[in-house]
């Protein structure tokens, strides 16, 4: 057992020193001064060790809330005191040294008979998966306060970091602005052309020929057009590459970081469409599947499929993930797939694969760049180091460019897009989607 000596202690100790300042010419009250320090360590020793942490004294950490990336979340450390009498405590927690410390994790507190305090801190983790939490570490006095003990609390704690909801939220609104509103609180149908029939009313010029409804117009003697609304209940399944290319860090975190957030911002805005949305996150191998479907709960086995999940240095299967697809989604769906693409010739196997989807499916290739490279290019050079960047900048986006090409000659949809337009230009391409009817 670890024990320090307390104030107490070191006051008796100095009463010693008072004796032996009285030694001169008495020898004999040195070896009193001598019985009298040992007797007193001796004695705070078995104090320490004799001491233990009363039974009717309960320590319990709280969290308050799910962890997710780049929140603040807030960590109590709990005392019941149930004794007849006050007790003093220094508390010190074992948090993951990863995340970031708010506020102090350790404090002296004075319980006082039958009430409870708190140590209150807060954590914010840089990202996610899973992260460990120590033993508490609680000093006392002992029985005679001649020394502070110290014990432990608990056992270690695994805790589960997931992405950011708020993040992903704010992206949806941030794309869908008022019509995201519209769906989430007035369940309001979006007009647009869809495949539903809403209503007939009155042509307008610039009306499509093909929407008019001619039985209609006989019947009512003047030109009447059908509207349609976008319709529900369609289904997203969203594929995460996990692979080599996806390890690429842009600012504080890796592009399948940005991936994922975007992923969640899509579910998020289809559920509130009356979609269902599934997962797929890949890498050589299946590493977890969620089949459509929406709701809270859904959601939440999003969170958990999605926490743990870290790239894998090596090159994804295409053709193993789109394979899987084929077989598990017998409904025409629209297949988002987060990737990256380097050029023409590295993404034959992606390319190839795409035909398993077609035609039953409407795949969505979404790849994410570095950097904006349209910005480097435009710039003009000062130097030789900027010429050969834009030169390198400029055959990266031909390349690119040429392989989403060959993504949409196939009946596909592509968008090349940075990290930090990822979520926006995804979900604004999702309602497109939705609005011209092409599923």
């Amino acid at each position: 057992m670890r024990f320090v000596f307390s104030k107490l202690f070191y006051l008796l100790v100095a009463g010693g020193f008072i004796i032996l300042s009285l030694s001169w010419g008495r020898p004999w009250l040195r070896w009193v001064a001598l019985a009298y320090d040992v007797a007193l360590i001796t004695l705070a020793i078995i104090d320490a060790r004799r001491s233990k942490l009363p039974l009717a004294i309960n320590i319990t950490r709280e969290f308050g809330g799910r962890f997710a990336v780049g929140a603040k979340t807030e960590v109590r450390i709990s005392v019941q005191n149930a004794q007849a009498h006050a007790l003093s405590l220094v508390i010190k927690d074992e948090y993951p040294a990863r995340m970031k410390l708010s506020d102090l994790r350790e404090g002296a507190m004075r319980v006082d008979a039958q009430t409870s305090a708190a140590l209150v801190y807060g954590l914010t983790p840089p990202k996610r998966g899973r992260f460990e939490f120590g033993q508490i570490v609680v000093r006392f006095l002992s029985q005679w306060n001649l020394a502070w003990v110290e014990t432990r609390i608990g056992e270690p704690v695994n805790v589960k970091v997931y992405p950011n909801m708020r993040r992903a939220r704010e992206a949806e609104l941030k794309a869908l602005g008022a019509r995201s509103l519209v769906a989430s609180h007035r369940k309001t149908s979006w007009r647009g052309e869809g495949r539903e029939f809403e209503s007939l009313r009155d042509y307008v010029r610039g009306d499509e020929l093909r929407h008019i409804s001619w039985t209609a117009t006989a019947r009512r003697g003047k030109l009447t057009t059908r509207q349609y609304q976008i319709e529900r209940d369609q289904t997203i399944l969203i594929a995460i590459d996990a692979g080599r290319l996806m390890t690429a860090r842009i600012e504080q975190e890796t592009k399948l970081d940005s991936a994922v957030h975007a992923a969640l911002a899509l579910m998020s805005a289809a559920a509130r469409a009356g979609d269902n949305a599934g997962l797929l996150v890949f890498g050589r191998k299946i590493k977890s599947y969620l089949p459509p479907s929406r709701g809270r709960d859904h959601m939440d086995a999003a969170l958990e499929a999605l926490y743990a999940v870290e790239p894998d240095m090596i090159e994804p299967s295409y053709s193993h993930a789109l394979e899987f697809i084929a077989a598990h989604s017998k409904r025409r769906s629209l297949v988002v797939l987060l990737t990256d693409l380097v050029d023409e010739e590295g993404s034959k196997e992606l390319l190839a694969s795409l035909r398993l989807l077609r035609p039953r499916h409407l795949p969505l290739v979404v790849t994410i760049a570095d950097r904006d490279l349209k910005a480097v290019v435009s710039n003009v050079p000062e130097n030789a180091r900027d010429l050969f960047t834009q030169s390198v900048a400029e055959e990266i986006m031909y390349l690119r460019e040429a392989a989403l090409r060959r993504v949409e000659s196939q009946g596909g949809l592509a968008l090349d897009v940075t990290a930090a337009a990822l979520a926006p230009s995804l979900l604004e391409k999702y309602l497109q989607v939705k609005e011209r009817g092409l599923l």
